[in-house]
């Protein structure tokens, strides 16, 4: 079992930065794909960023260029650093954990995911 608290969200000015964090429990997260995922007001939830165990990522289009997944295994930990932010991005953002990396595996997918956690808001002001 893992759990997963993000933290870093908050209201920054267009053109601002934040970075998120997911820290998890549990020995093994080391060997976990952990994901990004963002939900607007009255949208679906959808793709930010992934991170395989080893350093393999992927980004969302939207975010991509602009925005900088990472992990630190010894502290349990991924960030999400996001730069030149926009109003579009103002959402709860959700971290989500799943062990291992398989090829051929959608890892921009949430049914792929185990474990969630409970989400951060990140604002951004028109």
């Amino acid at each position: 079992q893992v759990q997963l608290v993000e933290s870093g969200g908050g209201l920054v000015q267009a053109g601002g930065s934040l970075r998120l964090s997911c820290a998890a429990s549990g020995r093994t997260f080391g060997s976990y794909t952990v994901g990004w995922f963002r939900q607007a007001p009255e949208k679906e939830r959808e793709f930010v960023a992934t991170i395989s165990w080893r350093g393999d990522f992927v980004y969302a289009d939207s975010v991509k260029g602009r925005s900088s997944i990472s992990r630190d295994n010894a502290k349990n930990t991924v960030y999400l650093q996001m730069n030149s932010l926009k109003p579009e991005d103002t959402a709860v953002y959700y971290c989500a954990a799943v062990p291992g990396w398989y090829s051929g595996h959608d890892y921009t997918r949430l049914q792929t995911y185990d474990y969630w956690g409970q989400g951060t808001q990140v604002t951004v002001p028109s």
